[in-house]
Parts: structure tokens; C-alpha cells; sequence
């Protein structure tokens, strides 16, 4: 039987005065309650009560073991009851994991974050790569794709787009495409990460799905070294919609092909667990779920979305 059960099933006959009503207080039946006792009995080679007809009392034995084994079950109420308060407030060091390109957007939010919840602290790792969650110790990775470990739990914060681009000073020396096929004549900037590689895929008219294989003298993980090349004239780049919204305002850079969009992404939340969730966890993704939607329209701008 379950040790516990049968600690506390003795601590109620005792403090009831015997087994029918420790057997009420507890819900269980008579035979029940008294099965546990016998089994911690059995388990402890001893006799802890001396039962009459009409009373039951303790043994000596029965007593020391008693005062003992109640205080550790207060000690064990007063455990839960922290916990209870520990996981009822945010607090604790919330381990974050996110790419560089969404940290401008994603900083006013864990600014919010931290003045609502001042029990928190961040420990923040930033990088081109999704990591194992478990092995590098995170709680929480924000990620502009889909995890591709099936067993990570993740939670859409906002869809977003690639914009097809490049620098007026591009096209002062290159023809402009004006379908999705002239891609592949072109100095095209790649990110390693990109989902598809060298596959640039589109929506056309209808939402017909379109591909083209690229080529470029640039691949690269660092999303702000094509930034700055593409800014510069050197190619044509399929950039985030939220890294580049400003640029395409100030028409720093243009967009190219806006009868195609590029297939449509997420911000994701993922975490390793749905079960048991920290506080700190649930709280800061609540909190990104309310400012993403706030601010979809700025993570689309420019991608042609009315979202």
C-alpha cells in the first residue's frame, strides 16, 4: 500500500480516537482505513495501536512514531503550500531562447514582462539556430518557424511573411523580374535557414504555389549581413516583413513581384512541456500572445496581409 496513504490513515485514527472516524474524515471505508495501519504495522515490525472494543490507544512505540510522523506530514503540507506560492506568482529565472532579427520586437515585450513580474530575472541566449530546449537548459524558445521536433509543444503568436526585395541601386544595373521563373537569373541572397534552401517558394494568383532554384555569391546565417549587402545593391534578398518595414517605407528598398507572396510563416512560442507549466513560463507567453496580436500589423507591413 501507499506509504502515505498510510501515514496519514494513522495519524487520523489517532487523532480521531479510532477507526470509524478517522474513516469518515478520511472517505474510506472501515476495512480500508484499518488495512493501512496493519500494512504500516507490518512494514515497521511493531505494534503502533492497541485496539479494544471499545478504544484505541497508542503503544509506546506507537506514540514516539506518531509525533515523528505527524510533523513530517506538517512539514510536507507547509512544502506544498510553498509551492503552491512559488508557482502562484512569477518568480525565478526564465531562460529564454530567440534569433537575433526579433529581438527588436520582441524587447518591449520582456520589458513589460519584467516590470509586471520584478521577482523574475532573464537569461536571455540569442542565435541563428534552434537549440534543444532540454539539453541547453531553456525554458522557452520565440522562433519565427516551426520546431522541427514533433514532441516540442508550440503556441502561434503571429503569422508573418517574407518580402521579396532589393535596393534601387539593383535595378539601376539589373531588369527588374516580373516573374516568379526570372529569379533564377538573378544574384539572389541567401539565408542558410531558410526552410526550403535554394527553393524560393510563392503564392500566385489564386494562391497558386510557385518555386524557384536560386543562385547567389552570398549564403549565409546572419540575417543582418543581407540586410546590409542587399541595402547596398548587391542582390535580391527574401527578407522577414518585420526586419525591413522601415526600409520599405523610406523606399530604401523596393518590393518586387507584389502579386506573389511569399508562403506565409509563424512566430511561434515552443517549450518542451504542456503539462506543469511554470508560472513565469505562462505568464510571459500570455503576455506575447496579447503584444504580437496588437502588432500584427507591423509584423506584416509592407508583406501586403490585411491582418
Amino acid at each position: 500500500m501507499d506509504r502515505l496513504t498510510s501515514l496519514i490513515a494513522f495519524g487520523r485514527v489517532v487523532e480521531c480516537g479510532g477507526f470509524s472516524a478517522a474513516a469518515r474524515r478520511l472517505n474510506m471505508s472501515v476495512t480500508m482505513v484499518s488495512n493501512h495501519v496493519q500494512a504500516l504495522e507490518d512494514r515497521l515490525g511493531a505494534r503502533l495501536l492497541n485496539r479494544t472494543t471499545r478504544k484505541v490507544s497508542l503503544t509506546e512505540v506507537g506514540k514516539t512514531y506518531y509525533e515523528r510522523s505527524s510533523q513530517i506530514l506538517i512539514d510536507l503540507d507547509d512544502a506544498d503550500r510553498m509551492v503552491g506560492a512559488l508557482h502562484a506568482t512569477p518568480r525565478g529565472t526564465l531562460k529564454l531562447h530567440t534569433s537575433l532579427h526579433i529581438v527588436p520586437f520582441l524587447a518591449p515585450v520582456i520589458d513589460e514582462f519584467l516590470t509586471l513580474y520584478p521577482a523574475v530575472s532573464l537569461d536571455l541566449v540569442v542565435g541563428d539556430r534552434m537549440v534543444d530546449l532540454i539539453e541547453n537548459d531553456r525554458d522557452l524558445a520565440i522562433w519565427t518557424v516551426s520546431p522541427p521536433d514533433s514532441s516540442l509543444v508550440s503556441r502561434r503568436l503571429t503569422p508573418w511573411r517574407h518580402i521579396l526585395t532589393c535596393a534601387p541601386a539593383y535595378l539601376e544595373a539589373h531588369p527588374a523580374p516580373t516573374r516568379v521563373a526570372d529569379l533564377a537569373h538573378h544574384n539572389c541572397l541567401r539565408y542558410v535557414f531558410y526552410p526550403y534552401g535554394d527553393d524560393w517558394r510563392f503564392e500566385g494568383a489564386g494562391g497558386k504555389p510557385e518555386t524557384v532554384r536560386v543562385t547567389g555569391n552570398v549564403l549565409t546565417n546572419s540575417a543582418e549581413t543581407l540586410r546590409a549587402l542587399t541595402l547596398s545593391g548587391r542582390g535580391i534578398m527574401l527578407a522577414p516583413s518585420f526586419m525591413i518595414a522601415g526600409e520599405i517605407a523610406s523606399g530604401e528598398l523596393v518590393r518586387l513581384l507584389p502579386d506573389h507572396r511569399p508562403v506565409e510563416f509563424a512566430i511561434n512560442a515552443i517549450y518542451p512541456h504542456r503539462h506543469h507549466l511554470s508560472t513565469k513560463v505562462r505568464s510571459f507567453i500570455d503576455l506575447a500572445v496579447e503584444r504580437f496580436a496588437e502588432h500584427r500589423k507591423w509584423m506584416t507591413a509592407g508583406a501586403g496581409d490585411e491582418e
